[in-house]
């Protein structure tokens, strides 16, 4: 098998996971808060990856950071997994999951305004039309459909959901300047951000983590959303000789969620979700297809 089909799978394997996560949010905040679920998924994700980094021998980079990364890994763990994941589920637990999860996927387009003024990108026409594109789609979501009244279906969850994009791209262009082995920072993040969470949760909610679908489904989303669906795209990317072919798989991700939101969930898809989803999607896609496209005339002699 060729790197190339080996990256490819890798990709799938994580765009398969990626689509089934809003389901399982929605199952795990059914009876769980957000902080709740939130503690759950962050102490199974730090055990996940501490055994990944076992597994592959690379245990020992955990204990060969300098004072300064350790440091650094406080301070991203506050982004990631605390405040990114406190908006994420926050909009979920408000929101159904077919208008919750589409408007996360801006985040990409968020990615590329924030590098203007902090990587000192150039802002580029395609990067304007994707956003109009794409923010169009979010107003027809979050009104569902009703977009002459723009009247949100829930202001507050839709502000959440728009909010942890933010807080992602920002996370982004943060880890840019990020030296440590990837799956290491990851883990001493979480591990970093897990205390945290844990503080606030005895303070509010506290730890009444019944077994039953909920922590099932808590669990699953630090096992697969936080920890190996990471893990699986880097190996992706490492793999793949044309990483555009790979990096298109994403944009099947939204989709297929819908028919696990569907089948799993019990959601009537709304047809202002179809509509809004795919104007996203276009957003996007406009987005990486003029920046690759530019990419490859630089490129050229």
């Amino acid at each position: 098998m060729t790197n190339q089909n080996q990256a490819m799978l890798y990709g799938l394997a994580t765009v398969l996971l990626w689509s089934t996560v809003a389901t399982a949010f929605k199952l795990s905040l059914r009876e769980f808060s957000p902080v709740q679920m939130l503690v759950v998924a962050c102490a199974a994700s730090v055990v996940v990856m501490a055994l990944i980094l076992v597994g592959q021998g690379r245990w020992h980079l955990v204990f060969a950071l300098t004072r300064r990364q350790y440091l650094q890994s406080m301070g991203m763990g506050l982004i990631n997994p605390c405040l990114y994941y406190f908006l994420l589920f926050g909009a979920f637990d408000r929101l159904p999951a077919q208008e919750a999860q589409p408007l996360n996927y801006t985040w990409a387009l968020v990615l590329a305004y924030l590098s203007v003024p902090f990587l000192g990108q150039r802002l580029r026409r395609a990067d304007i039309i994707a956003g109009l594109v794409c923010y169009s789609g979010v107003v027809v979501i979050a009104t569902r459909g009703d977009v002459l009244s723009l009247t949100f279906s829930d202001p507050l969850g839709v502000a959440f959901a728009l909010g942890s994009t933010l807080v992602w791209a920002s996370y982004w262009i943060i880890a840019t300047r990020d030296t440590r082995d990837p799956v290491v920072g990851l883990f001493l993040n979480f591990l970093c951000g897990l205390p945290v969470i844990a503080l606030i949760c005895g303070l509010t909610d506290g730890f009444d983590f019944r077994p039953g679908i909920a922590l099932g489904a808590a669990v699953y989303v630090g096992v697969f959303e936080m920890g190996l669906a990471f893990v699986l795209w880097s190996y992706a990317m490492k793999k793949a000789e044309n990483t555009s072919k790979v990096s298109n798989l994403i944009f099947i991700s939204p989709f297929l969620s819908l028919v696990f939101i569907y089948f799993i969930l019990g959601e009537i898809i709304l047809p202002s979700t179809y509509v809004g989803l795919v104007l996203i999607m276009a957003g996007l896609w406009i987005q990486q297809h003029r920046s690759r496209a530019a990419e490859a005339r630089l490129k050229q002699p």
